[in-house]
């Protein structure tokens, strides 16, 4: 049998993947298109991360959909609620049954001469016949190939070769595998890191641990906001739900486009602004209001306990790293109620019973967290195959966020990384559509993006300090000195580009 074949081949059924489906539908009705998921469900990351607390760092009316108004109560959102959203808009508009189960990349091969794609999947079986043949291969071809599949390794995260690791005679888990299984009340944790994860796992598991500490080699920027928006239930209540959750993105996008700003400007300025704010978070909001003199200096000494400049004032500036995001200061409450800790320390190693520091100091463990960050894995570590010549991405540059240089009729949904992820992937699913219009109005079946310009120097895709960066900058792509190879982060400059600029560049090749 000829393979499948379908204008448009999705590759993964997360946030980015349904997006993609809802755009090609609407925008490109008379385009069909299939979603090929490596596993046996959708949701991608909100899905596979299982771990306690799990939830994003944006708020709700910037990562949710343009096309469909985020309706939970809580602006910063839990990960089985995200999850639930992604479902059910792909139910809502039908996406869901554009989806393949267990079909998993493993090869895609361009043809110039057939202006098309032929993709090679490795099909898992996701029923419970075990007669069936665990694995089949098939084969589809398609004129545009769309990778919705991030850009970490799904296989597992990273954790640095601690010596006497091997010694510990408790649980050590890394946040990315979380076991269904794993009974932590009562116990004694150590969560190793100081990211995202780590602020999220801290407040959830020390509700029911024993104590939770959190080791950190260095101090990393953390904010407290409140989990709700009071302002978009004020919109809720004078304008339409369309208008009210516009009006509330737009505030939110204006607000994320400026903190950035003046972080990247004022780094000192912004850097005691985020370091007072732990220091007021920390401290007793009723002795603060009512509290004595006495009681008030009393709490000023209970903070300073903390040691504000040890643990919560980073060496770098902000936005070197990701901020850390503690709704409803929930990170530190777990810290005043003496349920958890801190520790800014070097590890020494692992011991049978916990962890050894530099300083002497031993952190006593039931439990061991590796919350040591992600492996970066472009593409999934799929092979592309132009013309016969096998693709090496980190030889390519990224074209307005989203194409390889070189590569034809290739979109890759990349999202910002001072911003949600969404407002980027959401952009370039709109591009996507209009490439797809130009190119049938003018008769055209091949682009391909060409960096032919010597004056544009090649640089780091991404500009951030954090280590998953760092250890992954070498199989990368580049970004230009200028665009349209230049990676943006910024939302209202990219949507006057992406949305309203030339698709008819001089820059993008059409045959």
């Amino acid at each position: 049998m000829p393979p499948e074949h379908f204008d448009v081949l999705v590759i993964g059924a997360g946030l980015s993947g349904i997006g993609a489906g809802y755009h090609l539908q609407t925008e490109c009705p008379n385009k069909s298109y299939l979603i090929l998921e490596a596993r046996a469900v959708s949701g991608g990351t909100w899905d596979l991360f299982r771990y306690p607390g799990v939830r994003s760092d944006s708020d709700m009316y910037t990562l949710g959909y343009r096309f469909r108004p985020w309706l939970g109560p809580k602006s910063i959102a839990d990960g089985p609620s995200i999850l639930q959203y992604i479902r059910d808009t792909a139910t809502a508009f039908g996406i869901d049954g554009k989806i393949r189960y267990g079909h998993r990349l493993t090869r895609a091969t361009w043809s110039t001469t057939d202006a098309r794609w032929t993709v090679e999947v490795a099909i898992s079986n996701t029923t419970a016949d075990a007669s069936i043949d665990p694995t089949v291969f098939a084969t589809f071809t398609c004129q545009v190939l769309y990778s919705c599949m991030g850009y970490y390794d799904y296989r597992g995260g990273y954790t640095p070769d601690f010596p006497g690791i091997e010694n510990f005679q408790g649980t050590i888990v890394h946040p990315q595998q979380w076991p269904k299984t794993l009974e932590y009340q009562n116990k004694r944790v150590v969560v190793i890191g100081s990211g995202a994860t780590a602020i999220t796992l801290v407040p959830a598991m020390a509700k029911v641990a024993q104590h939770v500490t959190m080791l950190q080699r260095s101090p990393t920027y953390v904010m407290a906001l409140p989990s709700r928006d009071g302002l978009a239930q004020k919109f809720r209540t004078i304008l339409p739900e369309g208008a009210a959750y516009a009006a509330t993105r737009w505030k939110n996008v204006v607000l994320s486009i400026g903190s950035y700003w003046v972080a990247r400007k004022y780094p000192r300025f912004m850097k005691k602004l985020i370091v007072t704010s732990a220091r007021r978070a920390l401290r007793d909001r009723d002795v603060m209001r009512s509290g004595s003199a006495e009681a008030r200096q009393a709490d000023a000494r209970a903070v300073d306990a903390f040691h504000i400049e040890t643990h919560f004032n980073p060496r770098y500036n902000p936005w070197d790293q990701r901020l850390c995001l503690a709704p409803d200061a929930d990170f530190f409450r777990a810290m005043k109620s003496g349920k958890a800790s801190v520790v800014t320390d070097q590890i020494d190693t692992i011991t049978a019973t916990g962890v050894s520091l530099k300083s002497g100091k031993h952190l006593d463990a039931d439990i061991i967290v590796t919350a040591t960050g992600l492996r970066l894995r472009l593409l999934g570590g799929v092979e592309l195959v132009v013309d016969g010549q096998s693709i090496t991405p980190s030889r390519t540059m990224v074209y307005k966020g989203m194409m390889f240089s070189g590569v034809p009729n290739f979109v890759s949904a990349f999202g910002y990384t001072n911003a949600s992820w969404t407002l980027k992937v959401d952009l370039t699913a709109e591009y996507t559509c209009r490439l797809l219009q130009y190119m049938d109005e003018h008769g055209f079946h091949q682009c391909t993006p060409r960096q032919n310009d010597p004056t544009i120097t090649a640089e780091p895709v991404l500009d951030f300090t954090s280590g998953y960066v760092q250890r992954s900058l070498v199989d990368l792509p580049s970004q230009g000195s200028r665009a349209p190879w230049r990676v943006h982060q910024n939302y209202a400059r990219d949507l006057m580009t992406i949305r309203f600029g030339k698709v008819n560049d001089g820059v993008m090749e059409f045959r």
